[in-house]
């Protein structure tokens, strides 16, 4: 067995360095320029390690993480697919990796021309008037869609309207947007069939509804097939229509939300356009609007004229600038080199395959897990562990042993509408292959629950870190090293 990583404190030893650095050659100040209080009394107690031993430390720090680029990355409504390296490749060309935001516009045309076609695509394959690309992440761009309703409700008047509706399957993010945005939230529950209960609609859509959130396919992976009936009784009230577009992947080149109804939609970049993403970002989070919202985009926007392309700061009715500079640019490149290098069929044909390799892997799953909703499903399905629950095992132990099979788990207990719940999207990435085998390894997880619960319901065994108490590790997280120099 591969002996376990020690720190690099346990393997110091006086005297070892890991680099060799010549004597700096600038000049001593003449006055300290930091002020008395917040210099330190004594040196850090660092270890002394050689570049090998540091080395191995980091790379093997880095080979303990789950990835796509290491595994099968099932991350329900998070769209964790395979990232290309040839957007890493492009995205680090030294004309676009190093220049600067506040260069003179003449001299960044070539990465303005990229973002501006990248708003004119984003806003055809969502149906939407105008983008802009300024939000930093997917719950960014809620907010910002949002504060634009509000923004467009005011100058109308309409001020009165303080109500955001959102399903009981959203995700977390949207009524936490409406709230940071100033609104109220109701949820409208879902139907029999996991859709929104179009009677509950009607009930709650009044003079006070400023939006309904809605993100379709829902995060049941089912299409609300009565969207146009919900836009219109949304529309028929004065709210608008939000499109959630954490979802994107299933309906890519296949229908677009501007026709469904919508009035705003957000984009998820490092999902649906595999920018990378994970570990707190970054992220890409650009915004469409239809015409009548497009003087409330956040400013500056991004215009051509006859002399090329520059920043248009002139916005009275903008919300203003949600973010510095002009958005995660780095990510908007990595999106931008993907669609050019699918095209029109291939990003139908991602649509295509991410639909086909969810409901093969749902009917292989339906052997040993409850399903809720058996009809066919879009690009990620829920089925839920109530079964094994009964044999004292809940959906947490699964997913925690799937790491000993050396598969990142699939989002448990969220929508939060289905008990002992596993949401799971394979994405269009994956092989045949590896969803059998993915498919093969909760089988054998649940004939360990029926022979050997104990072996399940202590998982993980093969990991550095074994089961954590998870309450008390949010709460009181160890975040730093105690050294014992005597020890």
């Amino acid at each position: 067995m591969k002996k376990q990583q020690s720190l690099l404190f346990e393997i110091s030893k006086q005297g070892r360095i890991a680099y060799s650095l010549p004597e700096s050659d600038i000049p001593a100040l003449d006055e300290q320029p930091i002020p008395e209080a917040f210099l330190r009394e004594s040196a850090p107690r660092l270890p002394e390690v050689s570049e090998g031993q540091l080395m191995r430390h980091y790379v093997g720090l880095a080979n303990r993480n789950f990835g796509v680029d290491t595994s099968f990355y099932p991350l329900g409504s998070c769209t964790m697919k395979y990232n290309p390296k040839i957007n890493e490749t492009i995205a680090r060309l030294p004309g676009l990796a190093h220049v600067h935001p506040y260069q003179a516009e003449a001299t960044v045309q070539g990465m303005l021309s990229m973002l501006y076609d990248m708003q004119t695509i984003l806003g055809e394959l969502t149906g939407m008037h105008s983008v802009s690309l300024q939000p930093a992440a997917g719950a960014h761009g809620e907010w910002a869609g949002l504060m634009m309703i509000k923004a467009y409700h005011e100058q109308k008047g309409d001020s009165g309207r303080d109500t955001v509706i959102v399903p009981d399957s959203a995700h977390g993010t949207n009524p936490a947007s409406a709230n940071v945005a100033g609104y109220k939230t109701v949820t409208v529950r879902s139907n029999d069939q996991g859709l929104v209960d179009i009677d509950h609609l009607k009930e709650l859509v009044n003079e006070k509804t400023a939006a309904l959130m809605l993100t379709n396919p829902n995060t049941l992976g089912l299409f609300e097939s009565s969207i146009i009936e919900m836009a219109d009784i949304v529309h028929q009230a004065g709210g608008k229509l939000y499109y959630d577009g954490a979802n994107l992947n299933a309906i890519l080149g296949k229908v677009r939300p501007g026709d469904m109804g919508f009035d705003v939609v957000h984009l998820n970049l490092h999902k649906t356009f595999t920018g990378p993403h994970g570990g707190g970002g970054p992220g890409s989070g650009p915004v469409g609007v239809v015409k009548e919202l497009a003087d409330y985009l956040p400013k500056p926007v991004l215009e051509k004229g006859t002399e090329g392309y520059y920043w248009e700061h002139d916005r009275p009715l903008s919300i203003g600038r949600v973010r510095s500079y002009y958005g995660n640019i780095g990510i908007v490149l990595r999106a931008y080199a993907y669609i050019l290098a699918m095209g029109k069929d291939g990003l139908n044909e991602v649509s295509t395959q991410a639909v086909i390799n969810a409901n093969y892997l749902k009917l292989k799953l339906s052997k040993w897990f409850d399903v809720p909703y058996p009809e066919h499903c879009m690009h990620e399905f829920v089925v839920s562990g109530k079964p094994q629950k009964k044999l004292g095992v809940r959906v947490l132990d699964i997913a925690k042993r799937l790491l000993d099979y050396g598969y990142h788990p699939p989002t448990i207990y969220f929508p939060l509408n289905v008990e002992e719940c596993m949401m799971i999207e394979p994405t269009e990435t994956e092989s045949k292959e590896t969803l059998d085998e993915f498919a093969e390894a909760l089988g054998k997880i649940v004939q360990e629950i029926i022979e050997t619960p104990e072996l399940v319901q202590e998982a993980p065994h093969t990991t550095v870190i074994k089961r954590l108490d998870e309450t008390r590790a949010a709460r009181k997280p160890v975040l730093i090293y105690e050294w014992n120099e005597e020890a």
